[in-house]
C-alpha cells in the first residue's frame, strides 16, 4: 500500500507518531515529518532509521502558521493524510491548507486562539460543510484524552449500555521525572489548560468552578489513591453532544501539591500571562519566555519512572437496570522511553494518533466532513490499542468510587 502521510510537529508526540508509523510500513508507505525546526525532524528520522532500517523518513522545514507554506508542501509531497501534532493554535491554518488541496486531516487537540486562553470545538466544527463539499475528512481529537477516552465512551455505549447517564474521565500521572517543576507537554498549552476555570456538565447545563476548587482522592489501579482535581477538558464538549442521555460528565486530573504550588507562584508573579510585556525594547509574552526556560517535555523521558493511568468510569442503564463500567489503560514511562525515547504522556497521545491515521488509510473509518472520534466505529480502534502498545482493561458492575 503506497499511502503517504505528512506528520506536522516534531515534539514528543510527533516523535512517537513517527516511530509508530514507521513500525507499520504496510500501511504508512511514505512518511514525511515537518516542523519549524528541521534539525529536530532530522534527528528523529535518523533515530528511527537506526532502530528499524528500511525507507528513511523524509523531513521538511515548515512554519505551519503560514497557510501558503503548508499548501506548497502538500503540493510537493502529495500526502493522503496530514497528521497534525503541532500546536493547537495551528489547527485552523493547517485545516485551511488541507481544504485547499483536498487532503484528509486529523489532530489530537482542538483549536485555541493564541491570544485568548480558551479552547472549544466550535471553530473546527464550522468546517463541516466545506470539508463535506470537498469530499474529504477531518478527524478531531485523536490522542488519548481526547481520543481514546472518547472511543472508550462509544465502545461502552455500543456494547454495554442502552443509555449513558454519568461519565467520569480520570487521568493520573503517577510518574516522577526528578525535576522540581516541568510540564509533560508544551508548557504554553499545559499551563493555560490547567489554570482555567473548571467546568462540568450536569442536568443539561455547564457548571463552572474556580480552578482546582473541587477535588477528590481517586483510587487508580496498581497506583492507589491520588488527589484528583476537576478541570474542563475538551472531549466533554463533544461527548455530551453525541451522547445526549448523559446527565453528568466530568474530567479529573491528578496534580501534586508541589506542582500546584509552583503553578500558583507562576500565576502570582505574572509568568502565566499571554499578553506581551515591553522589556528592553522588545515585546515578550511571559508564558512564552517561561516555556523557553523550563525543561523540554520531549527530554523528560530518560529518567522518568512510574505510570500513567487514564480511563472512563461510566454509569447508565442496560435492559432497564443500572449498570456500571470502568475501562482504563496504565502506561509505563520506562517502557515508553525504551521504545520511542519519550515519556508516557507523549506515548499515550502519539500511539492513538497513529491508530486513527491507520483507521482512515485502511478505510475502517471514513466519511466526508468533520468528525469527532466517538462518532465512528470503536471496535477496530479498540482492537489496535491492544496490538500497538496501549492495552486496556475493563470491569463491570463495580462501585465506581465517584
Amino acid at each position: 500500500m503506497s499511502n503517504k502521510v505528512l506528520i506536522i510537529g516534531a515534539g514528543g508526540v510527533g516523535r512517537v507518531v513517527a516511530y509508530k508509523c514507521a513500525q507499520h510500513r504496510d500501511v504508512f508507505g511514505d512518511i514525511m515529518l515537518a516542523s519549524r525546526t528541521k534539525k529536530k525532524c532530522d534527528a528523529i528520522a535518523d533515530s528511527i532509521y537506526q532502530a528499524y532500517g528500511g525507507r528513511k523518513i523524509k523531513t521538511a522545514r515548515l512554519d505551519a502558521d503560514q497557510v501558503e507554506q503548508t499548501i506548497a508542501l502538500l503540493k510537493k509531497f502529495q500526502p493522503d493524510l496530514v497528521i497534525n501534532v503541532a500546536l493547537p493554535y495551528q489547527d485552523l491554518p493547517i485545516m485551511d491548507a488541507c481544504l485547499e488541496m483536498g487532503v484528509n486531516y486529523m489532530d489530537t487537540a482542538n483549536y485555541e486562539p493564541k491570544d485568548v486562553a480558551k479552547f472549544e470545538y466550535s471553530w473546527q466544527w464550522a468546517y463541516q460543510e466545506r470539508y463535506e463539499k470537498k469530499g474529504i475528512m477531518a478527524l478531531l481529537g485523536c490522542g488519548f484524552d481526547p481520543g481514546v477516552t472518547s472511543v472508550y465512551t462509544a465502545y461502552a455505549k455500543k456494547h454495554y449500555f442502552d443509555e449513558l447517564h454519568e461519565l467520569d474521565i480520570v487521568d493520573a500521572n503517577a510518574g516522577s521525572h526528578g525535576k522540581a517543576f516541568a510540564t509533560n507537554f508544551n508548557p504554553e498549552i499545559n499551563i493555560r489548560e490547567v489554570t482555567q476555570r473548571g467546568k462540568y456538565w450536569e442536568n443539561g447545563q455547564w457548571i463552572e468552578t474556580e480552578p482546582h476548587e473541587i477535588w477528590k482522592d481517586i483510587d487508580y489501579p496498581e497506583i492507589g489513591p491520588k488527589r484528583s482535581y476537576l478541570i474542563f477538558h475538551e472531549e466533554l464538549e463533544s461527548l455530551v453532544k453525541h451522547f445526549p442521555t448523559l446527565k453528568r460528565a466530568r474530567f479529573w486530573m491528578t496534580f501534586s501539591e508541589q506542582y500546584l504550588t509552583h503553578l500558583r507562584v507562576i500565576q502570582n508573579i505574572g509568568m502565566a500571562g499571554i499578553e506581551p510585556v515591553r522589556f528592553k525594547g522588545l515585546d515578550i509574552v511571559p508564558l512564552e519566555f517561561l516555556k523557553a526556560v523550563l525543561p523540554k517535555p520531549e527530554e523528560l523521558g530518560e529518567n522518568y519512572t512510574g505510570f500513567t493511568s487514564i480511563g472512563n468510569r461510566i454509569k447508565g442503564i442496560k435492559d432497564g437496570k443500572e449498570a456500571t463500567y470502568y475501562v482504563w489503560n496504565n502506561c509505563s514511562h520506562v517502557d515508553a522511553y525504551r521504545e520511542t525515547g519519550t515519556q508516557a504522556v507523549s506515548y499515550t497521545t502519539g500511539v492513538p494518533a497513529m491508530i486513527g491515521a491507520r483507521m482512515i488509510l485502511t478505510g475502517n473509518w471514513s466519511g466526508k466532513g468533520v468528525f469527532n472520534v466517538e462518532q465512528l466505529n470503536p471496535d477496530p480502534f479498540m482492537e489496535r490499542l491492544n496490538l500497538d502498545g496501549l492495552p486496556w482493561h475493563e470491569k463491570h458492575n463495580l462501585d465506581l468510587g465517584m
